[in-house]
């Protein structure tokens, strides 16, 4: 008997279906994504310095949290798919598995991050200035990476079995505490001390412990179609091995991004201390306007897999479709907005630093009117997830951060050239490239060739028998 979840996702009107997720989830990215923009406000009045030291910070973070990540996104992948099929088992078996893997892995990365710190500051040739805060507010938000990581993975199971309301009462409900405590922990008030940048970080470690306890909760008590028992959490090594096939591509994917957004940085920091500061604000706006696309993108992920595990091929390919349409036009009409309004979006985070703001206003008035192929990209990229094909998102990313977008600012950059310009306008012809590559991958229609529910190869023996693929739910 198929989940409730599944028969909602698998049933009626695919836009109705796409839409349903998405939006719940791109409030819930919102809201996430208000823990940096409530930090970057508070912090951006410490001055230029104590911006720049979390925008040097920030990608290292990323680095760490993307090699974990892809746990989640295999998690996601084989309960949408299953949940599909109506094996409600194999849901509960994938999402305990998943559990343990993240809360390991999140372990020894945040380990790993403490003692690497120095070292990548230094690398990235931190001016002093910046070092010591950049380090401060390093090492707290490390602290946290098994709060974060387990609460993405929360959020990702959910997703798979087409919940997503609970996980956005958890955010909003965290966010606002992170609003109310930001400016306490980092300025100081009563018996509080001010902690400067790092007490944002310690607050987004509290409020992150919170939302992952409350998540591990949930599933332990049964809610809405997922319910862990002790013998979930027992390594299966046929389900692990299954999960690290669909898992390690997507590291890689996200690793590569981030370790170009480092590499991007010391790019960046060779400018000096005001287009560093110009560069962490625009892509703290650049991080808040791709949320719709994000969400689009991981709705797509949740829907075409359920209907993959369904069996009904068709219409996983109609929700693609679907959801590519709509994340071009939307993104399209956001960007067009962003460009109008860049001066004032970059001068709401720096307002007393006028350079800072045409250096911000220049980068995201460059990138703005190609966020549509940016879009476009994201939601077919979901449906590549969704299908199994992590690899194919992989190669995707590696030739968009290391075949375009680096050796474009590398040599654009140049003084010669367009100098601190050449990095703005490496994103909009990357974005253009990509989503090209991406379409005429995905018209391909290779992406959809298989099953992992059904294919006896790649289903653990500990599975219940997959179900004809011919079966509607």
């Amino acid at each position: 008997m198929p989940t409730r979840s599944a028969s909602r996702l698998t049933e009626g009107s695919v836009a109705g279906s796409l839409l349903k997720l998405a939006i719940p989830i791109v409030l819930a990215n919102i809201l996430q994504s208000a823990y940096q923009l409530i930090d970057a406000f508070w912090i951006g009045r410490l001055g230029g310095d104590a911006v720049a030291s979390v925008s040097i910070s920030t990608p290292l973070i990323f680095l760490l949290f993307a090699i974990g990540s892809g746990l989640s996104v295999a998690g996601s992948t084989l309960v949408a798919q299953y949940s599909g099929a109506g094996r409600q088992r194999d849901v509960n078996r994938v999402a305990g598995q998943t559990l343990i893997m993240v809360v390991v892995v999140s372990l020894a990365l945040s380990l790993l991050g403490h003692l690497l710190a120095p070292t990548l500051l230094d690398m990235l040739g931190v001016a002093p200035q910046v070092r010591e805060g950049a380090l401060s507010f390093l090492r707290y938000a490390l602290s946290g990476v098994v709060f974060t990581f387990g609460f993405s993975m929360f959020q990702a199971l959910m997703r798979g079995i087409g919940d997503v309301r609970m996980p956005l009462y958890i955010v909003a409900t965290t966010v606002a505490l992170n609003s109310v405590l930001d400016p306490l922990f980092i300025f100081g008030a009563g018996p509080i001390p001010a902690m400067g940048i790092a007490g944002a970080a310690l607050v987004t470690l509290l409020t992150q412990c919170l939302a992952f306890t409350t998540g591990v909760i949930l599933m332990w008590r049964g809610y809405q179609g997922i319910h862990l028992q002790w013998h979930h959490l027992k390594p299966d090594t046929l389900l692990i091995r299954q999960a690290l096939r669909l898992g390690i591509p997507s590291s890689i994917e996200l690793s590569a991004r981030a370790l170009a957004m480092n590499v991007m940085v010391v790019l960046v920091t060779g400018f000096g201390a005001t287009v560093t500061a110009a560069y962490g604000v625009g892509m703290n706006v650049l991080g808040f306007i791709v949320i719709p696309a994000l969400g689009l993108s991981m709705s797509t992920a949740a829907v075409v897999g359920q209907n993959i595990g369904a069996g009904q091929l068709e219409r996983a390919r109609h929700v693609a479709r679907l959801s590519g349409i709509i994340a071009f036009a939307g993104l399209s009409a956001v960007g067009l907005a962003v460009f109008l309004g860049a001066p004032a979006l970059v001068g709401f985070f720096v307002p007393s630093d006028p350079q800072v703001i045409e250096h911000g206003a220049r980068f995201l008035r460059t990138v703005s009117l190609t966020f549509g192929f940016m879009g476009l990209q994201m939601a077919l990229t979901g449906a590549f997830r969704a299908a199994g094909k992590t690899t194919a998102a992989m190669i995707l990313t590696l030739i968009s951060q290391w075949l375009l977008q680096f050796p474009l600012a590398l040599v654009l950059s140049r003084d010669a050239l367009l100098g601190s310009d050449g990095l703005w306008w490496t994103f909009p012809v990357t974005n253009v490239v990509i989503a090209l590559i991406t379409l005429v991958w995905f018209s391909r229609g290779t992406w959809l060739d298989a099953t992992l529910t059904g294919s006896a190869e790649e289903t653990p023996a500990t599975l219940t028998p997959p179900r004809p693929a011919n079966v509607r739910s």
